[in-house]
């Protein structure tokens, strides 16, 4: 039985009939932070959520660092606009891996996140991804954290791929890394919390 709120993962053929395709953005004006993602995956793309490829761990870094009074699930991306936070991509369309994307696409991408900010005016702007972030803002030797450029009127911070695949950052770095992002949006020290790795079936 599928639990409440969930559906069955999507199958190869499905996988496979998302490719290109957008996901819409979870966006509203005033955010504290824009969550930029690099692109959807295929998962993410079939089933209609950000982030909702099995592995991935943004949800669990978001809570661990305090965006969030609970761990939420992809299908309920829509209720981070109640924490004042929003989704968006660098590029639409939908691939089976980020290597697919033309740097030509990711730099293009960041025009388009600037029109976007530029609308919307969040506080901040995080991009999901520091290899992203330097070929799409010309930065080869960005770090994450806060950047020294702007968008606009908004800050720029860069945070580490969530993505299961990066074995760079392991779930509690990730979440030190949400928890400056945290602190610097809403002004307050981060409110630490006993960080509950939940199973989703991966």
């Amino acid at each position: 039985m599928i639990a409440a709120g969930h559906r069955p993962r999507p199958t190869r053929e499905e996988l496979h009939a998302a490719a290109g395709r957008p996901l819409p953005d979870v966006i509203a004006p005033g955010l504290r932070v824009l969550f930029c993602g690099i692109n959807p995956s295929l998962y993410s793309a079939a089933t209609g959520h950000h982030f909702a490829r099995p592995g991935n761990r943004f949800w669990r870094a978001l809570h661990a660092a305090g965006f969030t009074p609970r761990l939420l699930s992809p299908a309920e991306d829509h209720r981070l606009l109640e924490h004042g936070c929003g989704l968006t991509n660098l590029v639409a369309r939908a691939t089976a891996a980020a290597s697919e994307l033309a740097a030509e696409e990711l730099i293009a991408g960041r025009r388009q996140l600037a029109r976007s900010a530029a609308r919307r005016r969040p506080r901040i702007v995080a991009v999901l991804g520091i290899g992203a972030y330097r070929t799409a803002f010309a930065q080869p030797a960005a770090e994450p954290g806060r950047q020294a450029e702007r968008l606009g009127a908004s800050l720029l911070w860069v945070l580490p791929n969530p993505s299961g695949l990066n074995a760079h950052y392991q779930i509690a770095e990730l979440a030190a890394a949400f928890q400056s992002l945290y602190a610097a949006a809403f002004r307050a020290a981060p409110r630490r919390r006993r960080l509950v790795i939940e199973s989703r079936g991966e």
